[in-house]
């Protein structure tokens, strides 16, 4: 997972405070310098300052997904050819680290592409304060849905309630989801999740941080969850429950 945000500094104190992740400045090259976060000593995510263009566009503060391929190049091109909402940013090298590029889908969900050489990205998941789901709400599930299996194979399983659990190499990824009114005043984006030991907690700790709600705690099938933007307005929800190893 990447942050790009709008204050690097206010980013590093409130996700230290919230999950106890610790940054480590490092350079990229050509794309700037970046922040590793760590829990523990492996690392949970990165973030980064916006980029001029992005500033100048009016993007807001946000997460990104990361996915993992073999050629960011070949991915990139690919997803045009199926359709995609366009290469948002051209592959680039970040030093020895890997390759990276940024796609849009059909409904115009924007994604990273990670092709790793030194650095094979999150070392930790699926654990307390560290990555664990990938969500995607989306206005039309079903050409998601096409453009990913097409992309990168993805498989796909749906409950009873619409909702669309992913698999990638027989092992669950993530979900698709329709936007909600509510949401689709947003153009639609991936979602992640954090785990933590309590989404109550966390979603309450978060407010004297600069965080606020976007969601209270909800039940689901699997745990429980919230949705907070963090100080310059990015979104994550944090989720206590079962994760899948």
């Amino acid at each position: 997972m990447g942050l790009a945000t709008s204050d690097v500094a206010a980013a590093k104190a409130f996700y230290g405070s919230l999950f106890g992740w610790q940054p480590e400045d490092l350079e990229a090259g050509a794309a700037g310098a970046y922040t590793t976060l760590h829990r523990g000593g492996s690392e949970v995510a990165i973030l980064y300052r916006q980029q001029p263009p992005a500033r100048a566009a009016g993007a807001p503060p946000h997460w990104t997904s990361y996915i993992s391929v073999e050629d960011a190049d070949a991915t990139a091109a690919r997803a045009e050819e199926l359709g995609g909402a366009g290469v948002f940013r051209a592959p680039f090298d970040v030093l020895d680290a890997g390759r990276v590029a940024a796609i849009g889908d059909p409904t115009g969900a924007v994604v990273s592409l990670w092709q790793p050489r030194a650095r094979i990205g999150a070392e930790l998941v699926n654990d307390t304060g560290a990555l664990c789901w990938n969500e995607l709400a989306t206005t039309d599930i079903e050409r998601a849905k096409s453009f990913f299996g097409q992309l990168l194979g993805w498989e796909y399983e749906t409950d009873d309630s619409g909702y669309v659990a992913v698999t990638n190499a027989g092992r669950l990824n993530g979900g698709m989801r329709e936007q909600s009114e509510q949401e689709r005043r947003a153009p639609p984006a991936w979602l992640p999740y954090f785990n933590v030991q309590s989404a109550d907690e966390s979603a309450r700790h978060a407010v004297p941080l600069g965080g606020r709600a976007l969601l209270p705690t909800t039940q689901s099938r699997r745990g429980r969850y919230a949705v907070i933007a963090d100080p310059q307005g990015a979104a994550f929800a944090v989720f206590e429950g079962e994760t899948d190893p």
